[in-house]
């Protein structure tokens, strides 16, 4: 307390330290990276397996097994979701967010797979081990296209070479490139040749292969050195290729160039990309954790012009998606909304305080924000949405020390105290009531900033920023305020204000002129029966609940936002080639630019995104960029619902279209997840489910399901005893099969003019593979070449497509969208009803996942935090007024708060959000507190230094005191955060005004929960408060009126009796 007055004195030092502060915090506010959304880190770890030729049944059992066994005991593992494909095989090992370190995470899976390495099949490629995250939308993405005739490998080239360039870049993590076909040296076999000399495909690979290895031959000790001794072997060049020896004869020997068509090209294409349904290669930049967003893109594109002059004729550089255009929008916005707050605010408090007093709280805002800024910059914060909005929701909180502190210093200088006293002892006076309130505001804040999960990474921003900022407004009310003020001397007064404040201190409340007067009387009124009014009160309280249990709009788990990325999905059955699928997702993309709002789009035959996952039958996605809300006229939400009419009608697919996930990435809305040891009633169980919910129920749309998609393969069944006899094994007959599909690899080797190894491949010309050319195939034997048909049957089968399990227990998925305005948590009762009617196989368990297990999860967690903020706000104003009666009335405003925001509701037919809702509930618990703090602070205070006053003069008295300092703080609060919770953003700097849009969709929820739970709180804890504050003396007073006189007979003939028995 010594160094609170103390500042006052020594000013000078005091100033040097805020200098230093206003410095520091402007150095953060340039220093900080921008983004526009929380980044979201998830310790996911990706591993991957290839294994050529493996069917998903034999990946689940020789790769994905294996690896299941060691990963089983990783410490903090959450689940383990293994998905076996053709060929290929990947877990995905997710650890429980916040409990471990990604870095020893990771090194922990990689020696678990090091100790698998030795089940797994000897021919099975090196596993990969990657990190990856839930947030993988690029930065920006750079586009290249070009001119009908520009050859494939020019433009290639120059993708290359710029994804060099641009990963050199310090803030760039990593530039993939996208829609190339990769380089492969292919070796086209000429049957008529190998005819001719007389060589089988056995002996062409086998000599080619024999000629490409690096031979090590030890080591010659000459007795004067130690010489070590190799045999080089491998292709170094193009031309090597041309003179491998494959067969020598009496004319010459035979090379690999005489039997085959070389030639350097590109693989058969797997997959496509296009910009504005133009073909083109991409580089999809990604920035490094804790870049900046809009620095990232301004890099690249003065990168990328000047390379301009280095891009050849018929190459065209562009730019798709870019991120950092939508986050200097959005920063540009909320900064002017945080100005517009800021104004707000000033306006009132310099109103009710005058434009000394005003100005004095007012410099509180961008210090404390400054000084916060500190802080944020020093824990590595992002300057995202979620900080802004927290720095938006303390604003109004902020100033309430400096108003207290301010407002008790007037009313000591118009009693006739010098400037510098009279803030010297409202520091004293006012410390501990200060303290007192912020503390309990951060006690609610506190249990939020350890949420744990995806939700808790997402909204941590928000309670971390709301600490800081109220830490540093605690600072600059206590230390610099007083400071500030004491310079500035005495405010000048109008006589009546003095007369006023003046009157407070000496005249009765009830005869004061204006508001106080008018409150005073009121007060006086309901205090003659504070027994009734309670009750009443109370009745209130319940019917609210019951009303909202009973008429509410249902729950949400984060809320729906207006976003300018979507995803449109579009989904085939039937096994299409690449470019079949390209044609029919080049005609969808066609349509889908010809919407209203849409400005770009980039199509791809890649899944998933946009916290998505993909369906079975999906053939390839277009990512949406939409336009400026302004441009649109109408929300984004029906931009995607125009997309899906357009599309509708399509034949032969089904078009979804939907906007990126905003808040905490969970997946789609209706996630159903069916687990069983037994794959046959699993798969009964999941079509039930899935029939159910497409035939049974209304309101949902874009079901789909993760059954083995319909289709055939062909299985070439070796009869191995005929096999054997003919003396050929099954090596042998898989290499054959090789030469009519994909061939077979013969080797690498790294050209002048590449970054990476280009493959060598053997296989038949186009014009002889192919389905019919399975039975044409022929190898040798020691009786010569011989048709496989004679102990190989081509047999057609149903194809599975993959194999999904989780901790080793098979799964699948019934997954659904619900139409506009349906909520999804009503969908999800409904089928739970319907289980219960219907159980399922007791075989099969059914889990629900996505938004409802992490609503669940949210809720649980919530509660938790809610109990225990109010007890650590409990055990501190126990600590504070050493009363556990006065401890209880003032958190009796958290439940007027609560009734407050379901009453909210209930008027305005908004629906509960479990993510923001909830967390405005337990932030308003450590807002509405602070009212009844300074209210019951007041009246001990009153009582202490008045012993003549009665308990109901004392309350009257304190109440008319602290009701304008009442009326500011609760009015500051809720005028930083009104256009918010009108869903209105108002940005005075850019002079523009927004209604729904995307800072308003995402925050609303929140700001209006604040918002109507502290005005309906606010207006009952000034008459509630002071109710329950007589209540004791009342009842005890009622007590000796009406119960003692009753029962003091009985109780002097029990005191007699005893002694007439003795």
């Amino acid at each position: 307390m010594s160094i609170l007055t103390t500042a006052v004195t020594h000013y000078r030092s005091t100033f040097c330290i805020m200098f230093l502060i206003v410095v520091a915090g402007l150095y953060s506010y340039n220093a900080m990276p921008v983004s526009a959304q929380p980044e979201v880190d998830v310790p996911y770890v990706y591993i991957g397996v290839t294994l050529d030729g493996v069917s998903p049944e034999d990946g689940a059992r020789l790769l994905a097994r294996p690896l299941e066994q060691e990963l089983e005991a990783l410490e903090g593992l959450d689940e383990i979701i293994a998905t076996s494909r053709e060929s290929h095989a990947t877990l995905l090992v997710k650890f429980e967010a916040g409990a471990v370190d990604i870095d020893k995470a990771m090194q922990d899976v990689r020696n678990a797979v090091d100790r698998a390495k030795a089940e797994l099949p000897q021919d099975a490629d090196e596993p990969i081990v990657e990190e990856i995250t839930v947030s993988d939308f690029p930065t920006i993405t750079v586009a290249l296209t070009a001119d009908p005739g520009t050859k494939e490998r020019l433009v290639y080239q120059t993708a290359k070479m710029l994804q060099r360039e641009i990963e050199s870049l310090t803030d760039v993590l990593e530039a993939n490139l996208a829609g190339h076909r990769e380089e492969v040296v292919e070796a086209l076999i000429n049957p008529a040749r190998l005819e001719h000399y007389n060589i089988t495909s056995d002996e062409l690979i086998s000599a080619v292969v024999g000629n490409n290895l690096l031979v090590p031959a030890g080591q010659i000790d000459t007795g004067q050195g130690k010489f070590s001794v190799k045999v080089p072997g491998l292709i170094e060049t193009y031309q090597d290729v041309y003179a491998i020896p494959i067969k020598s004869t009496s004319e010459g020997v035979v090379t690999l160039g005489d039997v085959t068509d070389i030639r350097r090209t590109f693989k058969d294409a797997e997959s496509f990309t296009t910009v504005d349904n133009q073909p083109a290669i991409l580089l999809e930049v990604n920035k490094r954790t804790g870049g900046n967003q809009i620095q990232v893109s301004e890099h690249v594109r003065q990168l990328v012009e000047h390379l301009s002059e280095q891009t050849p004729p018929g190459v065209h550089v562009s730019f798709a998606l870019d991120q950092s255009e939508f986050s200097a929008g959005m920063v540009a916005e909320m900064s002017g909304n945080i100005i517009t707050s800021m104004v707000l605010v000033l306006v009132i408090v310099v109103a009710a305080l005058g434009f000394r007093s005003g100005s004095l709280v007012g410099m509180g805002i961008p210090f404390s924000l400054l000084l916060s800024l500190i802080g944020l910059h020093y824990l590595d914060f992002a300057f995202n949405m979620m900080v802004m909005f927290g720095m938006m929701l303390a604003l109004g909180m902020l100033i309430d020390g400096s108003i207290v502190i301010t407002e008790f210093a007037d009313r000591k200088m118009a009693e006739g105290m010098s400037s510098q006293a009279a803030y010297k002892i409202s520091v004293r006076r006012m410390f501990w009531p200060v303290v007192a309130s912020t503390a309990t505001t951060l006690a609610a804040f506190l249990p939020i900033m350890f949420w744990p999960g995806i939700a808790g990474d997402f909204m941590r921003y928000l309670p971390v920023t709301v600490f800081c900022v109220l830490v540093a407004s605690l600072f600059y009310a206590l230390l610099f305020a007083p400071v500030i003020g004491s310079l500035m001397g005495k405010s000048e007064i109008a006589p009546d204000v003095q007369a006023y404040l003046r009157s407070l201190e000496t005249d009765p409340p009830t005869e004061l002129p204006g508001h106080t007067g008018r409150y005073a009387r009121l007060l006086e009124t309901v205090l003659r029966r504070p027994v009734v009014f309670f009750l009443g009160t109370l009745v209130v309280l319940v019917a609210i609940f019951l009303a909202y249990g009973r008429f509410s709009n249902g729950v949400v788990f984060f809320t729906d936002t207006e976003e300018k990325y979507g995803i449109v999905a579009v989904r085939a059955m039937g096994n299409l080639s690449v470019e079949e699928a390209r044609l029919l997702v080049r005609d969808v993309e066609s349509r889908v630019l010809a919407v209203h709002g849409v400005h770009s789009t980039y199509s791809s035959s890649d899944s998933g995104g946009g916290g998505r996952e993909s369906s079975k039958d999906e053939i390839g996605t277009v990512l949406v960029e939409l336009k400026d809300p302004d441009k649109i006229g109408y929300s984004t939400r029906l931009v995607f619902e125009n997309i899906r009419k357009a599309t509708a009608d399509m034949p032969g697919i089904i078009v979804s279209a939907d906007a990126f996930e905003g808040g905490p990435p969970v997946g789609r809305p209706i996630q159903i997840q069916l687990e069983s040891l037994d794959s046959d009633k699993l798969l009964a169980e999941t079509l039930k489910v899935r029939h159910h919910l497409e035939y049974g129920m209304e309101e949902l749309r874009d079901i789909t399901d993760t059954t083995p998609l319909p289709g055939i393969e062909w299985e070439m069944s070796v009869n191995r005893s005929l096999a054997a006899q003919a003396g050929v094994n099954v090596v042998e007959i898989g290499r054959a099969v090789q030469l009519v599909t994909s061939g077979v690899l013969i080797g690498e080797y790294r050209p002048d003019d590449a970054d990476e190894e280009v493959e060598i491949r053997i296989r038949y010309p186009s014009d002889v593979r192919g389905i019919n050319a399975l039975d044409n195939l022929r190898v040798n034997t020691p009786k010569g070449p011989v048709p496989i048909t004679g102990f190989v049957e081509r047999i057609a089968k149903p194809k599975v497509d993959k194999v999904e399990r989780i901790d080793a227990i098979q799964v699948m998925k019934v997954r659904a969208d619900v139409e506009e305005g349906i909520l999804a948590d009503d969908k999800v009762a409904e089928i739970k009803q319907w289980l219960e009617a219907n159980p399922l196989d007791r075989d099969v368990r059914v889990v629900f996942r996505g938004a409802n297990e992490e609503q669940e999860k949210s809720m649980n967690f919530l509660a938790v935090a809610f109990s225990l903020a109010l007890f650590l706000m409990f055990v501190l104003l126990v600590t504070q007024f050493n009363s556990f009666y006065q401890g209880l009335l003032i958190l009796s405003a958290v439940i007027m708060s609560t009734a407050g925001v379901l009453l909210g509701l209930l008027l305005t037919g908004g629906v509960f959000s479990t993510i923001l809702t909830g967390v405005g509930i337990v932030a308003l618990a450590g807002i509405v507190v602070n009212n009844n703090i300074v209210l019951i602070d007041t009246y001990n205070y009153v009582r202490k230094d008045n012993k003549e006053f009665t308990v109901k003069q004392a309350i009257i008295v304190a109440c008319a005191q602290r009701l304008r300092p009442v009326f500011l703080t609760t009015a500051t609060t809720i005028l930083g955060l009104f256009p918010i919770a009108a869903a209105v953003s108002v940005d005075l700097l850019g002079r523009n005004v927004v209604v729904d849009g995307v800072i308003t969709s995402q925050f609303q929820p929140l700001a209006f929960a604040i918002v109507s739970g502290l005005l309906f709180s606010t207006a009952l804890t000034l008459l509630v408060t002071p109710v329950m504050l007589i209540m004791p003396s009342r009842l005890l007073y009622l007590y000796r009126l009406l119960v003692l006189p009753k029962i003091e007979p009985l109780l002097t003939r029990l005191k007699r009796a005893p002694s007439k028995q003795a």
